[in-house]
């Protein structure tokens, strides 16, 4: 713990305590978090205990952030970020958007627990996205997907505009981040 947030003072074995999370700046985690992409992205991720961290946290978790994203299984953030257990909450949806109840979560994360950084984590080739571009209707989806809709217009693109265009779907999904952003706020 505290390693994936960018601590390597602090043992891998352990998740963060409070005094440890209480003083990182929101910068400090941000950073951390990217430190921690970079190491995935390299191929030289932390070697976490994740049983030590676990027997750490059981009296108590102390995340620094809460990164709210997709649920495709291609983009699981705790990996993505290198992060340990009690490093940070994570909440996932399909298309990385907001309802209450994730709200709700998000509330709980930084009022209640601490969190200091709400990350809002969008993938590229998001079948979400995809799906909402191409006006998918599928139960309960379908509503999900109407949460997306409007990042559709909100794109600007250049190119053919449909879940077929790889890219106009990447932009799309930089858009539906943004609009999930908005929605926090």
């Amino acid at each position: 713990g505290g390693v994936g947030l960018g601590l390597p003072t602090i043992s891998y074995a352990a998740s963060l305590s409070q005094e440890e999370r209480d003083k990182l700046t929101p910068d400090q985690i941000v950073n951390g978090l990217k430190e921690g992409n970079k190491r995935f992205t390299s191929g030289k991720m932390q070697q976490h205990d994740y049983l030590a961290q676990k027997q750490s946290s059981a009296d108590g978790q102390y995340p620094a952030a809460v990164i709210l994203s997709c649920i495709d299984s291609r983009a699981p953030a705790e990996i993505i970020f290198d992060t340990g257990i009690g490093e940070a909450f994570n909440a996932r949806i399909a298309g990385n958007v907001s309802n209450d109840d994730l709200l709700g979560s998000l509330e709980f994360a930084c009022a209640a627990a601490g969190a200091k950084v709400i990350l809002v984590m969008g993938h590229t080739a998001c079948g979400a996205v995809r799906g909402a571009i191409d006006g998918v209707e599928m139960g309960n989806l379908t509503g999900l997907l109407d949460k997306i809709k409007p990042a559709i217009e909100l794109t600007q693109f250049d190119g053919e505009k449909s879940g077929k265009n790889e890219k106009y779907v990447d932009a799309v999904a930089i858009s539906n981040v943004r609009n999930t952003m908005n929605d926090i706020r």
